[in-house]
């Protein structure tokens, strides 16, 4: 077995939502060799210095499969921006069959897909952005890809139930975008441009935002909405320009619920679903419990994918370690625990491992929920952060397999990002969380007013072996103060309609993935947002939110960014515990597969795998 460390640096860069992490945690029973027997190298030399994707002289797919698992949850549709439906899980797969203006290198460099389009600020006081589409690029029904598509992403993140243009981000939405209406927010006008079938369009800004570049990059076909709500592509864009809700209402209805398959092995038509990239949808490719198939996009302009088939396998994290060994996995990203080494270098040489920094990380969110014991208590909420043993957390199961892991105390910057994490926390937390204080969490339980055996459940999505670790090592502290810890793991938390959904938890347990955004964190902090799950709301947080989003000065990212993470740990929205450290394994006798450290995992340039020759 071949171990490789990813050397590149994670770039800090500047849409606005960050990933559910799928993470995942091995455990196979087998017994690991001795260290010596583990050949490993160094990245240095064999990594590609360019961060972005590069030219491997595909020019047709080769026949074959190669099969990949995130985890058991099954596909949840062709619409992978809805709240319920934004997480790795559904975006595995989406995001192979989904073109765009951009996407995140291994080191959460933007990198722009010019097969694709282009874009450019071509104004920065106003700013103001020119997209230009590839004149060939098309559906894959042919329709050709324009304006009228991006004119529908820009209102479906703009356009209020009551039929209006957002004022501020706060009302409720047509569309349930999990971005909400932040875009609208800044762009209030929507893209302009020549016509519907038009190849370009600018964006002309209101107030500059500071994630810009992230905000326009894949869209859904507007022909297939402007179909289902009964009308033309054209009159679909003029509904859209003068707000004409007798359509946009149809409209948002199919957008909302048409894209979703809830019933696991029912693909949807495929005149319904025509993709942007280089794979697409196989026929009879989804079988339930078991897997989903995608195969080459014939119709599309741009590079074709190496291998003609991708097969993303519905396996529990439990027998991914296994299933790489038996062949019936090709590349895994197994949680790193201290059993993860050992059992990927018991397989050998037919196997690779890649490890490295991730822009990922493990917390604890309160329920501020109206039947939750923490909502309108401070005191029980500080309670619960002093008995939460964190230290022991990353020592017993990150420590082992990352020598550098350090509790994190921080949201929006990384511990490896040192000097500007070290500034952030020294005026933002004053460590009083870093060690557990039985008596401390006592004091707080009784001045709560708590009763001995209050229940907290610890809601996760399950099976995963280090979440349910990390849940023993919190029962068995914080029950000592008076708490009755509930393990409430639960394969269907992220699912529609779960437990994360539906509140049904006083602590959610699970990571955020992201690459890097600068902004991204206002959808999960601010009030009201799609992605703040258990309901925090704070004035401080909201303004801070609002100054820092709405600038590319970097001095007042940081020090908004001060701002915010103290006033979420005065208050106590919730606790970080670590950052997570990145594996990779792979079949060694695949090439291309890169280690990344942002949001889109291993995954990342799936269509350029292939198998040696």
């Amino acid at each position: 077995m071949k171990i490789r460390r990813a050397s590149a640096a994670v770039a800090a860069v500047a849409t606005g939502a960050l990933l559910l992490s799928a993470c995942s945690s091995p455990a196979a029973d087998d017994q690991p060799e001795t260290e010596e027997s583990m050949a490993e190298e160094s990245a240095d030399t064999e990594e590609i210095s360019d961060p972005c994707k590069v030219d491997t002289g595909v020019t047709e797919s080769a026949d074959g499969e190669i099969q990949y698992s995130a985890g058991e949850v099954q596909w949840a549709g062709y619409n992978g921006l809805l709240p319920d439906t934004y997480s790795t899980y559904n975006s595995v797969v989406n995001d192979r069959m989904m073109g765009g203006f951009m996407y995140f290198g291994v080191d959460g460099t933007i990198c722009q897909d010019e097969e694709y389009g282009t874009f450019e600020a071509i104004s920065e006081d106003p700013l103001q952005v020119e997209y230009t589409l590839a004149d060939d690029a098309v559906w894959s029904d042919g329709t050709p890809i324009t304006y009228a598509d991006y004119l529908l992403d820009w209102a479906t993140q703009a356009i209020t139930a009551d039929g209006a243009v957002t004022e501020d981000a706060s009302e409720e939405p047509l569309f349930n975008h999990v971005s909400g209406l932040t875009l609208g927010d800044y762009v209030p006008e929507g893209p302009q441009a020549d016509s519907a079938d038009a190849k370009s369009f600018q964006y002309d800004y209101e107030r500059v935002y500071a994630d810009w570049q992230l905000n326009v990059s894949s869209a859904f076909p507007a022909h297939i909405v402007a179909e289902e709500a009964g009308v033309s592509v054209e009159e679909l864009v003029t509904a859209i320009e003068e707000l004409d809700m007798s359509v946009l209402e149809p409209a948002a209805e199919f957008w909302n619920t048409g894209w979703l398959s809830s019933t696991p092995g029912e693909l949807p038509d495929p005149a319904m679903v025509p993709v942007s990239g280089p794979y697409m949808l196989k026929e009879d490719g989804w079988i339930a419990g078991q897997s989903i198939t995608l195969t080459a996009n014939e119709n599309y302009w741009g590079t074709p994918p190496a291998t003609k088939e991708l097969t993303f396998r519905f396996a529990a994290a439990d027998t991914h370690v296994q299933a790489l060994q038996n062949g019936d996995l090709d590349v895994i990203e197994p949680q790193a625990t201290v059993d993860t080494i050992p059992q990927l270098e018991q397989i050998g040489s037919s196997v690779e491992v890649l490890t490295g920094q991730t822009l990922i990380w493990e917390h604890l969110d309160y329920n501020f929920g109206d039947s939750s014991v923490f909502t309108d208590n401070l005191a029980a909420r500080e309670a619960f952060a002093y008995c939460v043993p964190r230290q022991k957390i990353v020592d017993d199961l990150i420590a082992p397999v990352d020598e550098n892991a350090v509790v994190m105390n921080a949201r929006e910057v990384f511990p490896y990002q040192t000097e500007k994490y070290d500034e952030v926390t020294a005026e933002s937390y004053d460590g009083r969380y870093d060690e557990v204080d039985l008596e401390m969490a006592t004091e707080k339980f009784e001045e709560a007013g708590l009763e001995e055996g209050t229940e907290i459940r610890i809601g996760y999505s399950a099976p995963n072996p280090r979440r349910s670790d990390e849940v023993a090592a919190i029962k068995s502290s914080c029950d000592q103060v008076g708490f009755d810890i509930v393990d409430a793991g639960d394969p269907e938390f992220f699912a529609a309609g779960g437990a994360l959904e539906t509140g049904d938890w006083e602590i959610a347990l699970f990571a955020w993935a992201g690459s890097g955004q600068i902004a991204s964190g206002q959808n999960i902090y601010a009030s009201g947002r799609p992605q703040n799950f258990g309901g925090y709301s704070n004035e401080t947080v909201d303004e801070a939110w609002e100054t820092l989003a709405s600038t590319v000065d970097e001095s007042v990212h940081l020090e908004q960014t001060k701002v915010i993470e103290k006033e979420l740990w005065d208050t106590l929205y919730g606790i970080p515990l670590f950052a997570h450290p990145g594996v990779v394994a792979h079949s060694a006798d695949l090439e291309n597969v890169r280690f990344t450290a942002a949001q889109d995992g291993i995954v990342w340039n799936a269509e350029q795998w292939s198998r040696a020759s």
